[in-house]
């Protein structure tokens, strides 16, 4: 399922089709904060079924904003810019994502530290996707 999702969101030329590439991006987030907050509820047992669907809708919701945001920026970046393949594009997206999360938890410090690590996160895996970089390496049999 998370390759099929990821998929989804390379397979768009980065520039173009921006809502949709959003929508790729809001959906691996939100999917990507729901399991952080299924474990969440797991691990620290809420008092009330209120306070655990709030506690799974802020991490959910949060994630899913992140995401989109993510999203937005990089390929409004890409169509700015002119420049769809560059590594820039992805920093910024990364960048806002990052102050977006900063926002959400009313801190500067967590923003300005999100904004420059996944910024540099989205950078570098661009950077891998373009260069054919391989995170496993394949099994010699």
């Amino acid at each position: 399922m998370v390759r099929k999702l990821l998929n989804r969101y390379w397979d768009i030329p980065d520039g173009t089709e921006c809502h949709r590439k959003t929508y790729a991006s809001t959906t691996i987030s939100g999917a990507v904060g729901l399991i952080t907050s299924a474990y969440s509820v797991a691990l620290n047992p809420p008092d009330s079924f209120l306070e655990g669907v709030a506690r799974t809708g802020r991490y959910t919701f949060t994630a899913a904003a992140v995401g989109a945001i993510f999203g937005i920026t990089s390929c409004v970046s890409a169509q700015v810019r002119e420049k769809p393949d560059d590594p820039i594009n992805y920093f910024l997206g990364g960048c806002a994502g990052g102050l977006t999360l900063g926002a959400r938890t009313h801190n500067y410090g967590i923003g300005a530290a999100a904004c420059v690590y996944m910024g540099m996160t989205a950078a570098l895996v661009k950077m891998g996707q373009l260069e054919g970089w391989k995170l496993f390496a394949e099994p010699k049999v």
